[in-house]
């Protein structure tokens, strides 16, 4: 876990916590660690147990196919980790480490981490939103590519005090073999062996050791869409806007939900929201997201 901490998390003092967050990594190899204990009797229900806990100051987690448990004190800012083994731990992990114990730092003080890719350059930036596959990741590549910068492709940390800004959290791409040869990354990282999802991770400091941004104030947000010719960006309704970016949010971070609809909806109300249609040159898409930023500085 420390590994994949020094690997996936930017080294960023706007993304700290505002107090120190203590995290304690066990497994029941550890002399006197118990081994966790299964879900049992009944379903288990992920808002439903944060709810129940809420009311004694925690938070908690249990990805039940592991056995993996992942603690939290509200008030304390301290947290357990507790797993089978040192490498029983869900796949998408290493990715994003301790990113549920940071969820719960970050919602304490009215922020929030957000499922979404960012883009942009001298400081302005957009948030692209949208389910696997929409070709979120391919746009953040293209342009990364192509001179913009990016706070993040996966997760990113959401502050709406004044207006909306983004600030990087982890550093973690991926992108699955197709688009390797698509985006010509083979000249630019290297491929490691494939991950859960069937693609190859890496960060945005291989792709472009000058492409994380300390901070983007995001003008809008975009919901990529893959299609064919020249790139295009036409307008989007809010509706479609928060359904791009609130469930998979919400979905991914457990507990906090009905404050965390009232945060992304903030945000989409913040913002305007378009749809872009996706070109297939690379080129030609950061190009065209370059024009779109300066019409949005002007």
């Amino acid at each position: 876990m420390l590994e994949a901490a020094g690997v996936a998390l930017v080294p960023s003092s706007a993304a700290l916590p505002a107090e120190p967050v203590e995290v304690t990594v066990l497994d029941a190899g550890m002399e006197a660690v118990p081994a966790p204990l299964p879900w049992s009797g009944g379903h288990y229900v992920a808002h439903r147990l944060s709810a129940d806990l809420r009311e004694s100051g925690l938070q908690a987690h249990h990805f039940h196919d592991l056995d993996f448990w992942q603690v939290y004190d509200l008030a304390a800012r301290r947290g357990v980790q507790l797993m089978k083994g040192p490498d029983v731990f869900p796949p998408w992990e290493p990715g994003a480490p301790l990113r549920v114990f940071l969820h719960w730092a970050y919602a304490e003080q009215g922020r929030r981490l957000a499922h979404a890719g960012t883009l942009g350059r001298d400081g302005k930036g957009v948030m692209l939103a949208g389910a696997g596959g929409s070709g979120k990741s391919g746009t953040v590549l293209a342009g990364l590519i192509h001179g913009l910068s990016s706070v993040g492709d996966d997760y990113v940390l959401l502050d709406i005090d004044d207006g909306v800004t983004a600030y990087p959290v982890f550093s973690t791409l991926k992108q699955d073999p197709a688009g390797f040869d698509r985006l010509g990354l083979d000249a630019r990282v290297r491929r490691r062996p494939l991950n859960w999802q069937g693609k190859h991770q890496f960060t945005i400091r291989e792709l472009a050791p000058d492409g994380i941004a300390e901070r983007l104030d995001i003008a809008a947000i975009l919901l990529p869409r893959i299609g064919a010719g020249a790139t295009r960006i036409e307008p989007a309704s809010a509706k479609e806007a928060l359904l791009a970016l609130a469930p998979s949010a919400l979905y991914q971070m457990p507990g906090e939900r009905e404050s965390g609809f009232r945060f992304f909806s903030r945000v989409v109300a913040a913002l305007p929201a378009f749809h872009i249609h996706l070109g297939t040159d690379p080129a030609e898409i950061a190009g065209a997201l370059s024009s779109f930023l300066e019409d949005i500085e002007r």
